[in-house]
């Protein structure tokens, strides 16, 4: 049998990755996203497909543009992003489905974040500064005094109010997502504001003409508990219908004229609870279906874009779900008892990373372990799924591709699995060095799914091995649930998961043993090396090294890191404690694994900070380090960032583990 060639550093850039799945209103066109990565010019363009009769077609060629909506059958709007175009504006374009480009429709006076059609109107969320609530009704004139009077600020970020920062949003303070109503007049957009300036919009759907909003009024800092409201386009009125604390309400739907929301308290496994689906009326918030698995899509994959999608038409909700190490989709009904009652159309082992659906087909972006993210369609039942699009074929043709061989193993009482990538040719006769992939979240799953990082290593002569701890998705909250344990049962799995792969596979040698992971994984990678030196090197990407100080800078810190530490708050001596007994850098005297750290300039998720402090210990202690830091990049780089740095980042890691792996 001929030598297959080998996945390639670069063919990262190779792969075209479809998204933003949406038919139109009868049904009969599927319009999706495609990215493309540029990389002489190192950035990524966006191309809009539309499939029809079970083949799909490319609508535009010069132009990057987003999907919006679809204004009717025949008509999709889209937005672009001129290079005159007014900072804070949204210009959107139509384009016909019987051909020529797409020709200018409407300008919105802020950045737009979701449109949707309520009868003759629109509806959609944008930003807003609560400095200048109704900059939107500025005329030109005004705007561009404005734009010429916040020149002498642009050296400046004044900030007052936490988070001041978001992950991929850069600086937030004072900024909120506002709701409007849209009319068309004379061919040019009338614009009311629905909600206060202090006002976020978290989600909303529309019913007819009754808009359901979920969201919360952000003084000082943002509560993690949001309300919900009823706009009624045809009396212009608003209607509060829940207006207590203690619930967060999102991905509103309705079904029958009957408003449902995914509703957490947060009160048995907090932040990372999985919401319930609850039926909610005027001071009325009733369960009815309570999840055993979360209802999106935490499969991880570094070729596919999206983490869910669900559908509420003809009588019934579908949703993608996780199980175990795949994605389902499941179908909710309503019965006569006001419970939802729920059957799984579908579920196939790999990632599902988008769903969407019309009255009779379904539609979903899938990647199994062997194919880089395509689209796909099936019946609504579930069944026929057909595959729409051919985008990454050629990227894998002729290449080799390991496929994940399975290890169940046990561990602190678990029934676990995990997998193993093969180098082509691999030989029992042979030695092989070996590196251990650890997953973020840590509420996400591996699965059987392509992931080119590691598809490369293998491609390299490294056997990769990679598994689902507790902690991860797919197997419930109390899986889920490492609270106050952070470091203790999960690191155990991993250390008893690595003992399997050996075991498995004796031929590893134990003496090239590396390890990476990102976010979670950074953090687990920065608690495995001051706890064992069983590994010759490691990676730790976008890091959490000390819990005290994640708390006080991340975007999210403030509630999760007590939340996952289990502290009950911020002050004091007892949390302080808490905090720091699950941080990495407590222990990082004990380090004596060659660790490289790759961390991201505008990372506010977890934040530079982190990995500096352990990087400078390690120097203190003298273990060999490097760290490379990507300006420019956030949280995302892995997965988004631009195309040069993607190439750099996974450079850098496979040369520091062939450097320190070479005989």
């Amino acid at each position: 049998m001929p030598k297959l060639r080998p996945i390639e550093l670069e063919d990262i850039v190779l792969y075209q990755i479809p998204s933003a799945l949406t038919y139109s209103p009868d049904g009969t066109r599927l319009a999706f996203e495609v990215t493309r990565a540029d990389l002489e010019k190192n950035k990524y363009h966006t191309d809009v497909y539309v499939a029809e009769n079970g083949s799909a077609r490319r609508m535009t060629f010069s132009i990057d543009a987003h999907i919006v909506l679809w204004e009717s059958n025949d008509v999709l709007i889209l937005r672009r992003t001129l290079p005159e175009a007014e900072s804070g504006m949204t210009e959107l374009f139509r384009l016909p489905m019987a051909g020529g480009e797409a020709e200018p429709w409407l300008t919105l006076p802020f950045d737009l974040s979701e449109m949707k059609k309520a009868g003759d109107s629109y509806i959609a969320s944008g930003t807003i500064s609560v400095s200048d609530p109704d900059a939107y009704l500025d005329s030109p004139e005004v705007r561009k005094e404005k734009a010429e009077a916040l020149k002498d600020e642009e050296d400046y970020h004044v900030v007052d109010e936490v988070p001041y920062w978001f992950n991929g949003a850069g600086y937030t303070n004072k900024r909120r997502t506002a709701l409007f109503l849209i009319r068309i007049k004379d061919g040019k957009p009338v614009l009311k504001r629905l909600t206060a300036p202090a006002f976020n919009t978290d989600s909303f759907c529309i019913d007819g003409t009754t808009v359901y909003y979920a969201g919360s009024l952000k003084q000082g800092l943002e509560s993690l508990y949001n309300q919900v409201y009823a706009f009624h386009v045809d009396t212009q009125k608003t209607e509060t219908l829940w207006r207590k604390t203690g619930y967060s309400f999102g991905g509103l739907f309705t079904l029958d004229h009957l408003l449902y929301a995914h509703v957490t308290d947060m009160k048995e496994y907090g932040v990372n609870q999985t919401p319930d689906i609850c039926l909610v009326s005027k001071n009325s918030v009733e369960k009815v279906y309570i999840p055993t698995v979360s209802l999106n899509s935490s499969v991880l994959g570094d070729t596919a874009e999206g983490h869910g999608g669900s559908y509420a038409g003809e009588g019934e909700y579908l949703t993608l779900a996780t199980i175990e190490a795949h994605n389902a989709i499941f179908a909710l009904s309503p019965m006569e008892n006001r419970q939802l009652a729920c059957r799984t159309l579908w579920e196939q082992e790999g990632l599902a990373c988008t769903m969407t659906a019309c009255k009779d087909r379904i539609a979903l972006i899938y990647q199994g372990w062997d194919h880089v993210a395509e689209v796909f369609e099936m019946n609504r039942d579930g069944s026929r799924l057909t595959r729409l699009t051919n985008l990454n074929d050629a990227a894998l043709t002729g290449r080799y591709v390991a496929k994940p061989e399975r290890i169940d193993y046990t561990s602190c009482g678990y029934d676990l699995r995990g997998w193993v990538l093969l180098p082509q040719g691999f030989s029992a006769k042979k030695k092989y060095p070996a590196v251990l992939d650890v997953h973020g979240g840590p509420r996400c799953a591996y699965g059987e799914t392509f992931f080119h990082e590691m598809q490369l290593w293998a491609a390299r002569g490294f056997v990769v091995f990679f598994t689902n701890i507790k902690g991860s998705d797919g197997r419930g909250d109390a899986f889920a649930d490492i609270r106050g344990d952070y470091g203790g049962t999960d690191y155990q799995n991993l250390m008893d998961f690595t003992d399997a792969v050996l075991e498995t596979y004796p031929n590893i040698d134990r003496a090239r043993l590396c390890e990476t992971g990102g976010s979670y994984g950074g953090f687990m990678t920065n608690w495995i090396i001051s706890h064992t030196d069983r590994f010759c090197c490691a990676a730790s990407q976008r890091s959490i090294a000390n819990w005290v100080s994640m708390s006080f800078i991340s975007d999210i810190g403030g509630y999760f890191g007590p939340d996952q530490c289990g502290a009950k708050g911020l002050f004091g001596d007892a949390n302080t404690e808490a905090l720091w007994a699950h941080s990495p850098l407590k222990y990082a005297a004990n380090v004596k694994t060659p660790t490289l750290f790759i961390h991201s300039e505008e990372d506010y998720r977890c934040p530079l900070p982190e990995g500096m402090q352990m990087m400078q210990a390690l120097v203190e202690s003298g273990v060999e380090t490097r760290m490379v830091i990507f300006k420019g990049e956030n949280h995302e780089l892995s997965r988004s960032g631009k195309p040069k740095h993607r190439i750099r980042r996974l450079k850098e890691i496979t040369d520091w583990f062939e450097s320190h792996t070479q005989l």
